[in-house]
């Protein structure tokens, strides 16, 4: 019969597990290089594109990765999804648009406050017209998808804008009109220069619209606004 008592070996006390130390590179997130951030943004420059003309339903992610030369896998590599590209275009659309909000209230010049918001809304429809496309697109069919963004992001700074502007008509530098209103007036007649500028265009006989026509539709705006602010001539 073989002795069956344990052997030193397994009764020698044995060394407590040692952990590594995780250095703070490990437990960091890297940032990301300069050539994925090249690449995610020809990505959402072109899902802005087919967004714009196609909405959320009729855009494709092959399409869109055709476009700039990948395959669809490749571009689920740096977007998950549908859904999360089109909410990335559409934080980033909302990110610049909400600069010029945030700028508004850290003025205590009405009147310039006023004309640099709009010139800016103006410049942005200029400059970036499919952003504010898909933004318009996604508000006509109900937000299903960007509405709570909304909510949280633009709620709290139209709130303060609000506040502003009542401050001012306190002070006797604005006429009290309904602020919340006047702010929906300027986004509507500001977009729409990215909206319709091919209707614009046409009933102006130019094949687009030009740096000049902003700056008129400016000067209107600014004069319409301002008229209607005017203490003297409250509404």
């Amino acid at each position: 019969m073989t002795d069956a008592r344990p052997s030193p070996a397994d009764t020698a006390p044995r060394a407590p597990r040692t952990t590594r130390a995780t250095s703070s590179d490990e437990t960091t997130p890297r940032a990301p290089t300069a050539s994925r951030l090249l690449k995610e943004q020809g990505i959402l420059t072109e899902a802005e594109n087919h967004f714009a003309q196609f909405g959320f339903e009729g855009a494709s992610l092959e399409n869109i990765a055709a476009a700039i030369g990948i395959s669809r896998h490749n571009l689920l590599y740096y977007f998950p999804s549908k859904e999360a590209l089109y909410q990335r275009v559409l934080d980033d659309v909302l990110t610049q648009w909400l600069a010029g909000m945030e700028d508004l209230s850290h003025s205590d010049d009405p009147q310039q406050a006023l004309r640099r918001y709009i010139r800016a809304k103006l410049q942005y429809s200029r400059t970036r017209p499919q952003g504010a496309k898909v933004f318009t697109k996604e508000v006509i069919a109900g937000a299903p998808r960007y509405g709570n963004a909304i909510i949280e992001r633009v709620a709290p700074l139209l709130k303060t804008e609000v506040r502003t502007f009542e401050r001012w008509a306190r002070e006797g530098r604005i006429a009290k009109v309904n602020f919340t209103h006047l702010m929906f007036i300027i986004w509507s007649v500001t977009q729409a220069y990215a909206e319709q500028e091919a209707q614009f265009a046409l009933l102006l006989g130019k094949p687009a619209l030009t740096e000049r026509d902003y700056e008129k539709a400016e000067e209107l705006i600014v004069r319409m606004v301002l008229s209607a602010l005017a203490p003297e001539n409250p509404l």
